[in-house]
């Protein structure tokens, strides 16, 4: 890196500081010994998260009995994951080899960029898929004219520009800091690692980060709880066991996946920023980074009917 200082009168903390121009991942440095082995299974991982993601999009493309707006909304999920993990994973993959090659600050801004987006995307997907479950069992006579096709765009489209409109605001925000380190103690581009690199007071910037993960964790959160609060109430008035059962296995795949992703979410982005160590934050980020998103191919194959006999009358036609 070429030094350049700066100097300004306004703060001595911004004096001698160094013109950073690329960035190095420590990634998992402190696990120097089982990095092949990470690498061996987050690359398993991967593999089955973009296979399964894959399978999912196309399956519901095909097949006309999936052409609901529940499946719609899982197909639009599942590419949000796919593109998600494509941000992250492959990065890492290479950190692990020891192949990776330093960032540009560019190339940083995109990286948090796009996975603020898909992200918070996701969150809002999950509650647009709860909203879809409470009107299919609070208000089936009215399910087709409340979710139809404009309704169900009009959805996904709102949670992909409240991703957008968040992730600019944070990114923005994060790089109008001056940075005189460049070891970025995590394997990507998140928010805390990077504004620790900066050479002045963050607090303004942990501020709106707060303010912003409760605005794009709690509330799609609180709405998804509200959904299931009203969910429950109508499947206990159902009079027959058997119809209360089969209404809420309509709703066990998406409870499932928003539990495990809202929790890992608040757990990564809702605690102190001094609890836990830098393994234990990284750990917390293999979760909602790797795990999370080999989540909704697992949940809605193996315990999805109608996804999983769509899947049997595809492989039935291709073997015939």
């Amino acid at each position: 890196l070429r030094p350049h200082f700066r100097f300004s009168g306004h703060s001595t903390e911004r004096e001698n500081c160094t013109l950073i121009t690329e960035l190095v991942f420590q990634g998992f440095s402190s696990f120097c010994e089982h990095q092949l082995t990470l690498f061996v299974v987050f690359l398993a991982l991967y593999a089955f998260t973009l296979a399964g993601n894959v399978v999912i999009v196309t399956i519901i493309s095909v097949d006309r009995h999936l052409h609901m707006p529940m499946y719609f909304f899982l197909s639009m999920l599942s590419a949000s994951e796919t593109t998600y993990t494509l941000v992250i994973i492959p990065k890492m993959l290479c950190n692990l080899l020891g192949l990776s090659r330093p960032i540009s600050l560019a190339g940083c801004a995109t990286q948090m960029f796009f996975f603020l987006t898909l992200a918070i995307n996701n969150c809002f997907l999950l509650t647009a898929m709860g909203y879809d479950r409470y009107v299919a069992i609070c208000n089936p006579l009215r399910y087709t004219v409340l979710m139809n096709k404009t309704v169900c765009i009009q959805l996904v489209g709102g949670a992909c520009s409240i991703g957008l409109i968040v992730a600019t605001t944070q990114v923005l925000a994060v790089f109008r800091l001056p940075f005189c380190a460049t070891k970025v103690a995590h394997f990507f581009c998140d928010i805390r690692p990077v504004m620790k690199l900066s050479c002045v007071d963050t607090t303004a910037n942990e501020i709106l980060t707060v303010v912003i993960s409760v605005l794009v964790i709690l509330v799609p959160m609180g709405l998804v709880f509200i959904s299931y609060i009203l969910i429950i109430s109508t499947i206990l008035k159902i009079p027959s066991a058997q119809g209360r059962k089969k209404a809420f296995a309509t709703c066990a795949s998406h409870l499932t996946v928003v539990i495990v992703h809202y929790g890992c979410a608040s757990v990564a982005y809702l605690k102190p920023k001094s609890e836990n160590s830098r393994d234990q934050d990284q750990l917390i980020s293999v979760t909602y980074t790797v795990i999370t998103p080999l989540l909704n191919p697992v949940v809605y194959t193996l315990r999805n009917k109608e996804v999983k006999n769509a899947l049997l009358r595809a492989t039935g036609r291709k073997l015939s």
